[in-house]
């Protein structure tokens, strides 16, 4: 009875460890985000959850600027024919969210079979036949490639209702899409681009380790042999040349292209599929895209499919799991808890907030007529990294107080304490 009651008390305690670190848990707990029926499968951000997503947007948007993209925007409804000439609709049809074009019955020239399927109007489930427009928008040179595209695309996807998971597995979801158009020469050079990028973002999120993939034809294809033996090996050649290692999931590609996964290792030694780099020589022909050649002839361009978190709402899941709910200074949506000792310092709190605002820093003052130790426990409780705890001693010094989550403390003067908070709060943006 002893050991069984010891084995029960040890499964209680793992099930409340688990759950606690659950990314549903920790979005109600630290007041992140919400979902409710009347969405389903949708994302309801609350302020500081929607500071966490901009903060991680914004740190992959600069990323992506050094490394050479251009950030555009690409409507999210758009006529059924592209994606019918693209091949989604053959292949993603039943999870596109479509309707019909409301005026096309009513022109003149509208046939009876006209307005229902050719000119229905379907919502993006992902960016890439939108990018090639933006590219097919003038004729190009060979000169000016590669051409990189960069976007935060908004994407719908109608998941059946049982596997819908918090954020982890959304309908509404915004991809982090990225698009190179190149030579076959540049593959490489893209390739090895990308993958340097990779092990950047992914080390500053915290997730130093990680494994790769080369997935290859699925039974259900676009385009011949030929032109899957030349991708899976230009893809096999440009993965082993950027130096990483990789193993071979037979038939797991995309249906245009062959794919690098991702796969990253969380605290728990779970693994997670997030950024992919896929091969793509159909989706140019399809969409008609091309280049003028140095011989002056028209010429298909390669079409690289890029992203790094993959689905913006997934990572978050992942990020909060992964650091439970601790997540770095330079990343939490509230970096610094300023509370104030008694109501006769509320006047320099404020001061103080207004101080680390201006050196953009994200705070919040906590002035309610508590006890210190209280307030403190309350920035623990929404795991906020730093508090500043502000007192007449330190008005009368023009100083703060700055204890950390381990206990350490420090008492700085004010400027000197705001640039401190300022240059560690930046982060690894800054140190890149």
């Amino acid at each position: 009875m002893t050991r069984l009651l010891t084995h029960l008390v040890a499964y209680i305690e793992t099930e409340r460890i688990v759950n606690d670190i659950d990314h549903r848990v920790l979005g109600n707990k630290l007041d992140l985000f919400h979902q409710q029926e009347e969405g389903p499968g949708m994302v309801f951000w609350h302020p500081r959850g929607w500071e966490l997503y901009r903060v991680l947007e914004d740190f992959v948007r600069q990323r992506m600027r050094r490394a050479g993209f251009r950030e555009i925007r690409t409507p999210q409804l758009l006529v059924r024919s592209l994606w019918e000439r693209s091949g989604h609709w053959e292949k993603f049809g039943e999870q596109m969210y479509s309707l019909p074009e409301r005026h096309a019955a009513h022109e003149p020239d509208a046939g009876p079979d006209d307005g229902a399927d050719s000119r229905a109007l379907c919502l993006k489930p992902m960016s890439c036949p939108c990018h090639a427009q933006v590219f097919n928008q003038r004729v190009r040179s060979y000169r000016e490639l590669p051409v990189r595209y960069s976007e935060f695309g908004a994407c719908h996807r109608d998941e059946p209702s049982g596997s819908l998971e918090g954020l982890k597995r959304t309908r509404a979801f915004v991809q982090d899409d990225a698009h190179v158009f190149c030579m076959e020469a540049q593959i490489g050079q893209e390739v090895g681009r990308f993958c340097d990028l990779l092990r950047g973002v992914y080390a500053d999120l915290g997730f130093p380790a990680f494994s790769v993939a080369l997935a290859t034809r699925p039974a259900l294809r676009a385009g011949d042999d030929v032109i899957w033996d030349r991708a899976e090996a230009a893809l096999a050649n440009a993965a082993r040349a950027a130096g990483l290692e990789f193993e071979v999931l037979e038939g797991e590609g995309a249906f245009y292209g062959p794919k690098l996964e991702f796969h990253l290792l969380d605290s728990r030694a779970r693994s997670w599929q997030c950024g992919t780099i896929q091969l793509d020589f159909v989706l140019p022909e399809r969409l008609d895209a091309h280049y003028v050649n140095e011989r002056n002839e028209r010429e298909r361009p390669v079409m690289i499919h890029h992203a790094v978190l993959g689905s913006m709402e997934r990572f978050i899941a992942i990020l909060l799991e992964h650091h439970e709910g601790w997540l770095p200074l330079w990343l939490a949506p509230d970096q610094v808890m300023v509370g104030s000792i008694n109501d006769a310092s509320a006047g320099y709190a404020q001061a103080v907030v207004q101080a680390l605002e201006d050196a953009g820093i994200r705070c919040v003052l906590d002035d309610r007529p508590e006890r210190l130790e209280k307030k403190i426990v309350d920035a623990r409780e929404k795991q906020v990294p730093l508090f500043v705890a502000v007192g007449p001693r330190d008005e009368r010094d023009r100083t703060i107080s700055i204890r950390a989550r381990d206990g350490q403390q420090a008492v700085l003067p004010l400027a000197d304490g705001v640039e401190r908070l300022r240059v560690e709060g930046r982060g690894p943006v800054a140190m890149r």
